[in-house]
């Protein structure tokens, strides 16, 4: 009997040391991969707006940094492109624009797209679900982008933006 006992004990011993690391493993990434395939697409910018932005190197430097995000296969791969996303855009506030997009209306859409950044930077940090603050920050985005295509398509004289804001 205690031969039967000892042989059980060893057995469950065997059993119980699996390595379920790797299965773990495999869970994680795969949940990162649908995060990451169901984000929204970026909105298109118009061939005027494209051609004063590609001007703008700092704003061209941000735009890659995004585009690297629909490219992520990992957690740990986003953080540091969310980091490096942060640096851009901090230069990208701290430099000149050009001088039509020179306005308020763009300046809040970039400082609406900072605090998404952020919040989604806050999100990766403390573990939490990252999902809602990146589509929150790809609409921030967005909206900057459709705000310059509002910009660049204005066909109002100057004078009449300049009769409006008195």
């Amino acid at each position: 009997m205690p031969k039967i006992l000892a042989y059980l004990v060893v057995l469950v011993l065997i059993a119980s040391c699996k390595d379920p690391v790797s299965e773990t493993a495999e869970a994680q990434g795969s949940g990162w991969e649908i995060v990451v395939d169901s984000l929204p697409a970026k909105s298109p910018v118009n061939s005027k707006a494209q051609l004063l932005l590609s001007d703008w190197k700092e704003y061209v430097a941000v735009e890659r940094s995004f585009d690297k995000l629909y490219t992520t296969e990992f957690r740990e791969d986003f953080v540091l492109i969310m980091e490096e996303l942060i640096e851009n855009q901090k230069k990208m506030e701290d430099s000149v624009y050009p001088a039509s997009l020179d306005i308020p209306q763009i300046k809040s859409r970039q400082k609406v797209f900072k605090t998404f950044i952020l919040k989604t930077k806050g999100d990766l940090e403390y573990r939490q679900n990252p999902k809602e603050s990146i589509i929150q920050m790809i609409v921030a985005f967005n909206n900057l982008r459709n705000q310059v295509n509002v910009v660049v398509n204005n066909t109002l004289l100057e004078e009449l933006r300049a009769n409006e804001e008195n």
